[in-house]
């Protein structure tokens, strides 16, 4: 008895073999993992003098085991939990949808820290915070943070930008 209300609770009966999306979407996710940690495995070691931190196979591969890790999690939750049913989706989702199209757009033809800054504010302001003086602060200090990890940390550069041409001119 039971076992039948097990059945009942969650998708056991029917996922393992079903094309449902959610399930493929799982799927997907874990072959990606595979094939990512495999092609990591050929990536060549850096000799210890040339090093700046970790090396250049590590991050991606922590990363993906991260990654199958939270994938993990989400079967879990697939499997045990009762299926909803299909609802409309809520107008905020369309909005972070059509936001993160515009943050693609002005990073890659203006700059990525502008679409950085514009996009903290949107999504921000979309998802119920009113305090303007406190997201206009955040929109500003997380690129700035980005900004200092990536190039003053890590090293890396920047594309340029309209913004990124002003520390780099």
């Amino acid at each position: 008895m039971n076992k039948v209300k097990v059945l009942k609770k969650g998708r056991f009966n029917s996922a393992l073999f079903s094309l449902n999306p959610e399930f493929l979407l799982l799927l997907f996710i874990y072959l990606f993992c595979i094939a990512t940690y495999t092609s990591s495995l050929y990536f060549s070691e850096v000799p210890p003098i040339l090093m700046r931190g970790i090396q250049p196979a590590t991050f991606p591969k922590g990363l993906i085991v991260l990654i199958a890790f939270l994938n993990s999690i989400l079967t879990y939750l697939y499997f045990t939990t009762k299926t909803a049913s299909n609802k409309d989706l809520p107008r905020i989702f369309y909005k972070t949808i059509f936001g993160l199209f515009v943050f693609v757009f002005i990073s890659h033809f203006i700059d990525l820290f502008l679409a950085l800054i514009i996009f903290a504010f949107f999504i921000s302001y979309w998802w119920g915070e009113k305090n303007i003086l406190l997201i206009l602060s955040l929109s500003i200090i997380f690129p700035i943070l980005v900004f200092v990890l990536f190039e003053v940390v890590l090293g890396l550069r920047f594309p340029s930008g309209i913004l990124t041409n002003l520390y780099y001119n």
